[in-house]
């Protein structure tokens, strides 16, 4: 297996999609580009508006995630505190545990971001039809095109890097009790 296609991420390029994204017997048909402009915006406004409910669904995603690695640092830490008895070993299938759950939720983020990236390509598509093009042309130049981290970086890549540094956390923290 290949476990560099799961860690790295791409994305289709934009004359792939362009290609695909219209249908030609539907050019055909509508002769009226006024028409055709106002149906191409109804789905552009339908489109975006799917973009959003994907990253607000990322962003439930990432409080589902907080709220729960929260509760279990809380509770580990109330645990560790009293910890008469408490054998450090015992800690394995909690801290295993902890590791899937951070795994599911870069794996998550990550498909996110995929789901995302392509919408907006094909969003970037939609707008070569309309008269203006404020996202793919306007701001991702404003953003300069997401290559400068200084002018923009870019949330998803942040994002990942949480469940990562929460499993360090906890990889550590299992390192030092069995130590102690």
């Amino acid at each position: 297996m290949n476990m560099g296609r799961y860690l790295r991420t791409t994305t289709a390029r934009f004359d792939e999609v362009t290609a695909t994204l219209w249908d030609p017997a539907e050019e055909e048909e509508h002769t009226d580009a006024g028409e055709r402009r106002k149906v191409i915006l109804e789905q552009y406004k339908t489109y975006v508006e799917m973009a959003d409910r994907v990253s607000a669904r990322r962003g439930l995603t990432n409080t589902f995630f907080l709220s729960l690695n929260t509760l279990i640092a809380t509770a580990a830490g109330v645990v560790w505190r009293s910890r008469g008895g408490v054998e450090p070993s015992y800690l394995t299938v909690p801290v295993a545990a902890l590791l899937l759950q951070c795994a599911a939720w870069f794996w998550l983020l990550r498909s996110y971001r995929q789901l995302n990236s392509a919408k907006y390509i094909v969003i970037g598509a939609l707008e070569e039809r309309l008269p203006a093009s404020p996202y793919w042309r306007a701001e991702w130049k404003a953003l300069g095109e997401g290559r400068d981290p200084s002018r923009y970086w870019p949330l998803t890549h942040l994002e990942q890097w949480i469940p990562v540094s929460f499993a360090v956390v906890y990889v550590t923290g299992f390192a030092l009790a069995i130590l102690a």
